[in-house]
């Protein structure tokens, strides 16, 4: 089952960019490019979620099918 989460992206003085959560607490990714930060951010999540399983503790998250969000790029 696929489950689909919002992430956050800010860009940190540093260069680098930190990837959160508020759907899913102690989801906390860095990487030097957006692409990394959430590449890195689905690792951490796929951990968070299998150690909540692991306590009997269901994530409340919708599914990929349940989930319609949106975001588009305009240039101007």
């Amino acid at each position: 089952m696929e489950l689909a989460l919002r992430i956050q992206i800010e860009e940190l003085p540093e260069g680098y960019f930190l990837a959160t959560s508020d759907e899913l607490p102690g989801l906390i990714a860095q990487g030097r490019t957006v692409a990394e930060a959430l590449e890195i951010a689905r690792d951490v999540a796929r951990k968070l979620i299998d150690a909540r399983l692991e306590r009997n503790e269901a994530p409340n998250l919708p599914s990929t099918a349940e989930r319609r969000d949106y975001t588009i790029v305009v240039a101007a």
